[in-house]
């Protein structure tokens, strides 16, 4: 089987630190590829991940160029697209398209006819009410969570054949050292993600915590500097930028509380690994939960609201705590020394693996190429 790897053209593959989609493609294409299946990805020039091919129309990824004006960036995405179509259209040793694109994907690519079209929805099914709610027929989907399927319109609901949980690289995810005191938060800095109840719940407990992610596409307190001082900055009025000068920036003390800005890789792992638990105060329903995956991964018990797809992830008690409110949750994390890291690391192999993920993928791609 040859499938095309609709992967979008916002960030590298592997991406260098923060980029959800850009990372499940990183998990799954490699365990594909042992099992047989040839790969044509579509990203950007810069992508590393090992393909037997791959195709891009724009040199590095356009994920800053996110943060301007709509009708200055609406092109990106279907510039993408086009060489998408082009592609297909140039070709006829494509068996699947498995597409990764929010919208201009399946949009594109219902009316194309061609090779069958399996679509993976990574991203709250209520953003796009119009879209979804006459979603066309011919493209099949799926979801990240049982929780997220359950949210959508009927019609979106109609075109999936089920869910299948994200995976994380678990020979990557071997990292043995020393567990410390501090809690860790690791992921976007937005209101959704939730770190200032982290942070107040951490200066309310005494307990060291460690913020790690990105605002708004500034990786470094420096970074954010330079915008949060000049009220002309672009970004000076983003919501991630806000939400972290006004809520999130308050609890920051440089010793108790800490934003060490986005990391990557290895630092990334022992910062996580190294961790007492992690904390996921979500203020959505979270779809997907790769960051809960990856401290499972790590032996790191995660500790989170019952929101969106943790319930699924989390076994409370066993691999985990769930909280149904922020009083709660600070009682739970107290108690995260009872979690047995290994009994996470072994859940992690068992169910969130990326030989798992590929083998259900698999799965749906007979079902989907049979249908078609």
């Amino acid at each position: 089987m040859k499938v095309l790897v609709n992967a979008g053209p916002w960030l590298t593959v592997p991406p260098p630190g923060y980029g959800g989609i850009e990372n499940v493609v990183a998990t799954l294409v490699p365990a594909l590829r042992e099992r047989g299946v040839s790969v044509v990805l579509v990203s950007v020039a810069s992508s590393s991940l090992e393909v037997d091919e791959l195709i891009s129309v724009y040199d590095e990824g356009q994920f800053t160029e996110l943060q301007k004006p709509y009708n200055q960036v609406m092109g990106i995405a279907h510039a993408h697209q086009a060489r998408v179509v082009a592609e297909l259209r140039a070709r006829d040793d494509i068996d699947l398209v498995h597409d990764h694109l929010e919208v201009v994907g399946p949009a594109v690519l219902s009316a194309l006819g061609g090779p069958p079209v399996l679509h993976t929805l990574h991203w709250d099914l209520r953003k796009h009410p119009a879209f979804y709610g006459a979603f066309p027929s011919s493209i099949a989907v799926n979801g990240v969570s049982e929780s997220q399927l359950a949210r959508a319109p009927d019609a979106l609901r109609a075109a999936s054949l089920g869910s299948i949980h994200l995976a994380t690289p678990l020979a990557d995810r071997d990292v043995r050292v020393s567990r410390g005191e501090h809690l860790v938060v690791m992921g976007r800095i937005c209101q959704l993600k939730g770190q200032h109840v982290a942070a107040r719940l951490c200066q309310k407990l005494g307990l060291p915590l460690v913020l790690a992610g990105p605002v708004s596409g500034r990786n470094t307190p420096a970074e954010l500097d330079v915008v949060a001082q000049n009220p002309y900055h672009p970004l000076y009025g983003h919501p991630d930028v806000r939400y972290h000068l006004d809520q999130v920036s308050r609890y920051l003390d440089g010793e108790l509380v800490r934003w060490v800005g986005a990391v990557g890789g290895q630092a990334r792992d022992h910062l996580y690994a190294s961790a007492r638990a992690a904390l996921f105060p979500i203020q959505w329903d979270e779809p997907g939960g790769t960051a809960v995956v990856e401290a499972l991964a790590l032996g790191v018990p995660p500790v989170g609201l019952r929101r969106g797809c943790l319930p699924e992830i989390i076994d409370h008690g066993r691999t985990g705590f769930l909280a149904d409110r922020e009083e709660e949750l600070a009682e739970w994390v107290l108690r995260v020394d009872e979690i047995d890291p290994e009994e996470c690391r072994r859940e992690a192999r068992r169910r969130f693996s990326p030989s798992v993920m590929a083998d259900r993928y698999l799965e749906l791609y007979e079902k989907v190429t049979h249908r078609h």
